[in-house]
């Protein structure tokens, strides 16, 4: 089974959606990445599922002159999605089986059920008729399981862009075909810590400080707020530094600042709506590290000081998010019951599971399982369509 391209020869497409003001239309993928970067005056947003099972879901923004629900954003996310689906099958769909992470929200079964209605509501206004729900994870155990010769216990690592999840799946070929596995998952569960959890995090340790993050007031009795810094360091809360008073609120903040250079680098930032453009750096200085130990974030202006962060800076700096997850996993061994030596293979797959201190904290619990390296990016894609085939042929 092959995932079709839906954006030229690309099989996967970022969630990120920007609303072009001079053609009035939003603009999605890559493409969105693309129209902002190159300067088109808009409203970029990207990281959408971040926001389900938030509080963002149930508010409104400001797109140009009108007022549009986050729920309505993410709804153009995915007509666009069945719009190119479509075109590539040359015939209608109207069924759909949706990804989810274990945890939409952690420790808090009501909102996490409500996080699902609210994406089943988003699903179905966009046009699909039947919807179904499947865990990441699982969906990745089910790509996983096309390959295995014997039975197997396997534990599905599935880091992505905000959510951690992990399933323990009993897999085998006899038991592939079968249309029900409840039976052969032994236990899931996750955390609410992803990709974007660590951009935010070494943005705070490595890049605000340049922005007057962690400096005092003149008279260095307190520390400047520090709200503006983890908006602007957070992907989804970016735009709401677009409202209006937040510049005459940084100039107060400026004329008490004992560093008001630094907070005169963030007023221009947020002045240019160069938040975006920054936190891409920071994703980008991350990536690099998952391969090199030093790396450069390249700020929004050529005039500044180039940021190194090495990779000790961005490991003492999600050093605490890291330890989360790896006492999730020790937490779903227990639950199921299973010593770490009863599991078969490791099968790791999302965007975010190459950072370094991260695999390697959970592989350390494993020692001698096999390790399976999963499509980064497809393999849970992969298994979503083997479940919608069984589901729905």
């Amino acid at each position: 089974m092959n995932l079709l391209p839906l954006e030229q020869d690309h099989q996967t497409i970022p969630s990120a959606i920007f609303f072009d003001f001079a053609s009035r239309r939003p603009v999605c993928g890559r493409a969105a990445v693309d129209h902002y970067l190159g300067g088109h005056d808009g409203r970029y947003m990207q990281s959408l599922k971040s926001i389900l099972g938030s509080s963002l879901i149930d508010e409104k923004t400001r797109i140009q002159s009108k007022s549009m629900s986050f729920a309505d954003i993410i709804g153009h996310f995915f007509a666009f999605l069945k719009s190119r689906i479509e075109a590539q099958l040359g015939q209608e769909v109207s069924q759909v089986v949706v990804g989810r992470p274990v945890h939409f929200v952690d420790g808090d079964a009501v909102a996490d059920a409500q996080a699902q209605r609210s994406l089943e509501a988003i699903v179905r206004g966009q046009g699909f008729g039947e919807v179904a729900f499947q865990y990441e994870p699982i969906a990745a155990a089910l790509d996983y399981e096309q390959r295995v010769q014997k039975e197997e216990l396997v534990l599905i690592v599935d880091i992505g862009g905000g959510t951690s999840d992990f399933s323990i799946v009993r897999v085998s070929p006899q038991r592939s075909g079968l249309a029900q596995r409840k039976d052969d998952i032994l236990a899931n569960g996750g955390v609410h810590i992803g990709g974007t959890d660590f951009d935010r995090a070494l943005s705070l340790a490595r890049v605000m400080p340049h922005l007057g993050f962690g400096t005092n007031t003149a008279d260095g009795k307190r520390n400047l707020p520090t709200h503006y810094f983890y908006d602007l360091a957070t992907w989804h809360s970016i735009n709401s530094l677009n409202r209006k008073g937040v510049i005459t609120e940084l100039r107060q903040v400026r004329y008490q600042a004992e560093r008001r250079d630094l907070v005169d680098r963030l007023i221009r930032v947020v002045e240019d709506r160069q938040g975006h453009t920054l936190a891409l750096a920071v994703e980008q200085a991350k990536i690099k590290l998952t391969a090199q130990t030093a790396a450069t974030v390249d700020g929004p202006y050529p005039e500044w000081e180039k940021i190194i962060v090495t990779r000790g800076d961005f490991d003492s700096a999600v050093g605490e998010a890291v330890q989360r997850v790896v006492a999730t996993v020790q937490a779903l061994l227990n639950d199921a019951s299973l010593k770490a030596s009863d599991i078969n293979t490791i099968f790791v797959t999302g965007g975010s599971s190459m950072v370094p201190i991260l695999r390697q904290g959970i592989l350390s619990l494993f020692s001698h399982a096999k390790i399976e390296t999963g499509n980064l990016l497809g393999s849970v894609g992969i298994g979503l369509a083997l479940d919608a085939k069984r589901k729905f042929a």
